[in-house]
């Protein structure tokens, strides 16, 4: 078999705003920015990684989403509890310091973790959980 992960989706409070994260702070590139009516997505990736994507998208976009779930997602991101995402580098220290100088939310300076990996964590402006792992 040979699968590989193709897209994965991170809701937004503000597409602007996450728009300015994934793009000027963590450095991915723009590869669609696709509206609907009132809704936005907006998909971004490493350069270095042209087949994998994250497509940033209104947390309300499943028409299927009640009023009352609608609200407990949002009330989830703003915890910081509905959605996360792993990156990785090579560099750890100077991607957390870079990171951390352009303002985003330190949630864990660079550790290493008993089970055997280094990572640092940050929040998106949405509330994501941004983890990045030091790739060895």
């Amino acid at each position: 078999m040979d699968i590989t992960l193709y897209t994965t989706f991170l809701p937004y409070d503000d597409p602007d705003t996450a728009v300015a994260f994934y793009r000027d702070v963590l450095g991915f590139e723009v590869r669609a920015d696709v509206g609907y009516g009132a809704m936005r997505w907006v998909t971004v990736g490493s350069a270095d990684q042209p087949g994998t994507n994250i497509v940033l998208e209104p947390p309300y976009a499943d028409p299927g989403v009640t009023e009352e779930e609608r609200r407990t997602v949002v009330e989830m991101m703003a915890k910081g509890t509905f959605a996360r995402v792993i990156l990785a580098t090579p560099d750890l220290d100077t991607t957390f310091e870079k990171i951390q100088a352009a303002g985003a939310e330190v949630v864990q300076e660079p550790t290493e973790q008993p089970y055997g990996v280094r990572d640092c964590a940050f929040r998106d402006p949405s509330g994501n959980l941004v983890r990045i792992n030091e790739i060895r």
